[in-house]
This record gives C-alpha cells, structure tokens and sequence, in this order.
C-alpha cells in the first residue's frame, strides 16, 4: 500500500518520472488533483501515493490523452480502463494522420485544418506532433523518394506542416535555467521536418532553442554557437550522399567546441555501415520519444 509520508521534493520528483516542474505545479494548480505536503521550510514533499498517481496519469498522457481527460478518468474511478478500449483510442490518431495526408495530396488544405484541430482537441501536443504528424512526415518522405507522389505535392505537405509546427513551436514557453540550444540541417540537406519537430519536443520540455534549418554555412554555425554560448547541438541528415559532410561536421565540431553536447540522427545515418555507425552511435538521439528522453537523461547528468 502506498504510503501517504511525504518524503520526495520537486526535483527528486521531475527526475523519477521525468517530468518539468513548471508542469507539476500547473498541473496542481489547474486539477487540484494531489496535494503536496509542506515541510517546515515549506517546501512541497509528495508521498508515495503521489507518485502512484502521477506515474498513471503521466502514463495516460504518453499514451495520447491530454492531461485534462487523463486527471477525468482518474476522478471517475476509471483508472483500468480496459486495454482494448484504450487501443482503439490510439488507434484513431492513426486514422486521423492518414486522412490529413490525403486531404493535403488532394490539395484540401481547408479539411487538413479541421482534421489538424480535430487531433489537438482530442490529444496532447506532444501525440499529436510525434505521432501523428511525425507518421505523416514519414510516409510523405517514403512516397517522394518512391516516386509515389510528385515534386509539387511534397512541396505543399512540407509547407503546411512547416507552418503548423513552427506556429506551435514559437508560442511555447522557455525555461531561462536549461542550456541552450542550436539545431541546424547537416550540410546540403533540404528536408527539415524530422529536425523541426524534434526541435518541438525540446521546447516543449523548456529548452530555448535557436533553430536554423537548412542551408546554414558551416562557419555560420559555429558564429551562432559561440554567440549565444550553446551547450547542446542536433543535426539531422536524411540523404546518404550527405552523410560523410555531416559526420566531418560532427567532429569538427567536437575539435572546436571539446564541451558542446552533439546529438544526430536521420535516415541517412540508419543505412550507414556498422563501423561507422559505432562512431556516430553516442551521438544518435532515436527516433521515439522515450529513446530521445533517454538521450538527454544519459548526456546531461
């Protein structure tokens, strides 16, 4: 049984369950859904109990519900919900993907919007970028390279996209005592989706992040680093040709910034061979959520 003694303040707690502090405190003040305990200092400590129940909501929230459904079904006792019920929840997120990707190849930019709002009023932003329009990124890149669909309909699905996430991105929060970060397309690349909306999942967390894009000279990159003292740096490289640029600028990169935290991935790196993936292999973040949560754990301890 769960024990109701205070004993974890605040940070013990957004170490275990990986979870902000901003977020803890507006969930308690939004929900009311626990309440701390406060010592003699007044700081807030949580039980065992607590953490019980943030674990199965934070694990709600994972699974696609936004917090506000999440702390609804726990006030209702709905707290087993049967796995088949919540299977077809998250389901329907892929339904949703697949129906934006053919509004868009069919032009029908309007229903896109509506399918758009449609998701985010039912999920997380987090659900709804990863794994919605991150799916739908991923199966537009698979059908350009295909030849499955035209120049023009990649162009038009890439800006709408572009669009949306960079709206969400810039409206997002930024907590001034995590490092800062810069993310830029490797050299010649020109897809920077997949880097973009790994970018949102950094802001998302706190992390103010100057994101360059694509075609951002190399000398360039390291003005910005040394500009704005970044202590973290992500690229993307989706295209093998490009692959050997981006891992020389890696390394020089490593030279010149010896204390700069690097983290890499794309698809151009998922087919290079196994030496040099060994090389690359502390630098590559994942390609899941909880594989890039993992990443940022092990490199900013």
């Amino acid at each position: 049984m769960a024990s109701n003694e205070g004993k974890y303040n605040i940070k013990a707690i957004s170490t275990m369950l990986g979870i902000q502090p901003g977020t803890l405190r507006a969930w308690e003040r939004r929900y009311q859904i626990i309440e701390p305990i406060r010592n003699s200092a007044g700081h807030r400590l949580y039980s065992d109990e607590h953490v019980a129940i943030l674990r199965w909501l934070i694990d709600k929230v994972n699974k696609g519900f936004t917090i506000g459904q999440a702390v609804g079904l726990f006030e209702k006792g709905n707290i087993g919900m049967p796995q088949q019920e919540s299977s077809e929840y998250q389901d329907y997120s892929i339904q949703l993907s697949d129906e934006i990707l053919q509004a868009l190849l069919s032009f029908e930019e309007t229903k896109a919007h509506q399918l758009l709002n449609q998701a985010f009023s039912m999920f997380s932003i987090d659900k709804v970028t990863i794994d919605i329009l991150g799916t739908l990124l991923v199966k537009v890149g698979y059908m350009w390279e295909n030849n499955e669909i035209s120049t023009a309909h990649e162009h038009f699905v890439t800006s709408f996209l572009r669009t949306k996430i960079g709206n969400i991105f810039h409206g997002l929060p930024v907590d001034g005592f995590l490092p800062k970060v810069v993310a830029v397309c490797g050299p010649n690349e020109t897809h920077e989706l997949g880097l973009l909306i790994f970018t949102l999942f950094l802001r998302r967390k706190g992390f103010e992040v100057i994101y360059l894009g694509a075609g951002i000279p190399n000398a360039d990159v390291e003005m910005v680093l040394r500009e704005v003292n970044a202590k973290l740096f992500f690229t993307s490289c989706t295209i093998s040709a490009n692959a050997r640029a981006a891992m020389e600028l890696i390394e020089h990169l490593k030279e010149v910034f010896p204390h700069l935290i690097i983290g890499t991935g794309g698809y151009a790196f998922d087919e290079l061979e196994d030496e040099k993936q060994e090389v690359l292999e502390p630098h590559l973040v994942g390609k899941t959520k909880t594989e890039w949560e993992n990443w940022l754990r092990n490199n900013l301890k």
